[in-house]
């Protein structure tokens, strides 16, 4: 399975999706003036991953903004990894935010509550 590798702009967040290595990450921002367009390509990539995932599953949101179209765009992504959790695979979401950010601590804990998608909340304190 071919990897998806984005690198970051100030609209699109860093994009690692890699099978082999094991590493799954969504990072920076997420304004992308095309939502469908950036993410359909990730969705589709989730597809094809479930059929055959690896024994455990982390992907990792380190996220410092994103837009409502984006968050649409996340709930789809949350709900193939909740499948996969269904199916019987290991599955953890590592949402990171950083202490003074409660809108992005609440967001995670939404999701988790909402999605029921295993999650793991790290928080990062700011370099002074």
């Amino acid at each position: 399975m071919k990897a998806i590798i984005i690198d970051p702009t100030e609209e699109t967040p860093k994009v690692v999706l890699d099978k082999v290595e094991g590493v799954f990450e969504i990072a920076g921002n997420s304004l992308p003036e095309d939502v469908l367009e950036f993410y359909n390509p990730i969705i589709s990539w989730f597809d094809e991953y479930s059929l055959n995932p690896n024994p455990k599953t982390e992907l990792v949101f380190n996220l410092e903004y994103y837009n409502t179209s984006s968050s649409k765009m996340f709930i789809k992504l949350f709900e193939k990894l909740r499948e996969m959790h269904r199916h019987g695979h290991t599955i953890e979401v590592q949402w990171h935010y950083f202490e003074d950010d409660d809108d992005m601590q609440e967001a995670g804990e939404d999701y988790a509550e909402n999605l029921k998608v295993p999650f793991k909340m790290i928080m990062h304190h700011r370099e002074s």
